[in-house]
């Protein structure tokens, strides 16, 4: 990371942002993919980076551009939502070449915000994509949106995980000893703990505690992804509002905050109450297998209809006192077999990389190698990450089926 001129008043996140692909940490399969993506275009004239907040989706683009010696284009695709703005601004930059550059790359921030309030974005994009002369590179938070589905199809996709917490905490330690910031070690730990594989919140904690004499940080304590939904059913259950702009400021998609309703409404309605909170949630979600089997987007108001306004009407006066919400066991039940059949997946990959056979093959016979594959020379051969070892022992040592 290079020395930067002191400002006290400059973003840290900014101050520090990756521009060369050789300083990117963490990501090293987004690269390669990247570099091949620009490489063989237009193969595929699209790419969808797509990943958790602060891992560098961005930064991934400004390092391309930087690389290739191209004009940058940034757009935000929340400024892009429907088909006259993209037509209007994005068709265009597609087309014309670049005034001081040989080449140059589109980047549409957030583009899960396309079609948020009406109908044709995504088609228009599609369109788009199919005629651009340049690579438009685009990042989200959750691609696997069903809105989305359309644009996977015809783009690379390639996912930026979270970074470990001691990468973070190198990453703020040599930001640390840059602007002349003391802290500890261990404090520089529970800001990378604090920040759930964040870098950008990270690097604006720190920023934050630079002129405290102490970090003061509750190891358990979570950021905003969780404080938001569960603001969001304290508005929803125990306030009197349509809230039909409830869920405007969340990066949960409607589907998922669905899950989290149904979960919790027996928590806050009884009887009749009960029966009519889940009959307006079942109305949501008649329009929204309407709006996945037919692509009607204009029934997205009343599925957010139902399931605000609907669900907090069900009952006459809000439940007094405290209601402890959960999250959707469904939701983490589907995670946690995701995240497993990942990391099965990649050590699958590698072993058959390594030993000259199919991944099919190698993952069928992967529960009668499961205790050879416990070894340290095989993890070195291997190159086996962090995860995916520490996945592998937990494994193996309860004998777990894989």
């Amino acid at each position: 990371m290079a020395t930067k001129e002191h400002n006290s008043y400059e973003n840290f996140a900014e101050k520090y942002r990756i521009k060369d692909f050789k300083d990117i940490l963490g990501q090293n399969e987004a690269v390669v993919a990247i570099k091949q993506f620009l490489v063989e275009f237009p193969k595929k004239r699209g790419l969808i980076l797509h990943g958790p907040a602060g891992t560098g989706k961005t930064s991934l683009v400004y390092a391309a551009a930087n690389e290739l010696k191209a004009e940058l284009f940034e757009l935000n695709a929340s400024d892009l939502r429907n088909r006259a703005k993209l037509e209007e601004v994005l068709k265009p930059a597609t087309i014309q070449q670049s005034l001081f550059k040989r080449t140059k790359i589109l980047l549409m921030d957030e583009v899960d915000g396309v079609t948020g309030t009406d109908i044709g974005g995504i088609p228009e994009l599609i369109k788009i994509l199919q005629e651009t002369k340049y690579p438009i590179i685009m990042t989200c938070n959750d691609v696997w949106q069903t809105k989305l589905a359309p644009l996977r199809q015809v783009c690379k996709v390639v996912e930026l995980k979270a970074l470990p917490f001691n990468l973070i905490t190198d990453i703020l330690t040599k930001v640390a000893i840059l602007e002349g910031i003391k802290k500890t070690p261990e404090e520089l730990y529970k800001i990378a703990l604090k920040s759930q594989g964040d870098v950008r919140a990270a690097l604006n904690d720190l920023q934050s505690y630079s002129k405290t004499q102490e970090v003061l940080i509750d190891p358990n304590e979570k950021r905003d992804t969780e404080e938001t939904i569960f603001m969001i059913l304290r508005k929803l259950f125990k306030e009197r509002e349509p809230f039909l702009n409830l869920f405007d400021n969340t990066k949960l998609s409607l589907d998922e905050i669905l899950l989290w309703i149904e979960e919790n409404i027996p928590r806050e309605y009884k009887n009749e109450a009960l029966a009519k909170a889940y009959y307006a949630l079942g109305n949501a979600d008649i329009f929204r297998g309407r709006i996945y089997k037919n692509q009607s987007w204009r029934f997205l108001v009343y599925q957010n209809i139902f399931q605000s306004a609907g669900v907090s009407f069900a009952k006459e006066k809000p439940l007094e006192g405290f209601t402890k919400y959960e999250s959707p066991k469904r939701i983490y039940k589907i995670w946690t077999a995701n995240q497993r059949l990942e990391k099965k997946k990649s050590i699958a990959k590698k072993l058959a990389r390594f030993t000259h056979c199919s991944t099919k093959r190698a993952l069928q016979e992967f529960v009668f190698l499961k205790k050879v594959l416990k070894n340290q020379e095989i993890y070195k051969k291997l190159k086996l990450s962090e995860e995916e070892i520490a996945f592998l022992e937990q494994n193996v040592e309860s004998n777990l089926s894989l």
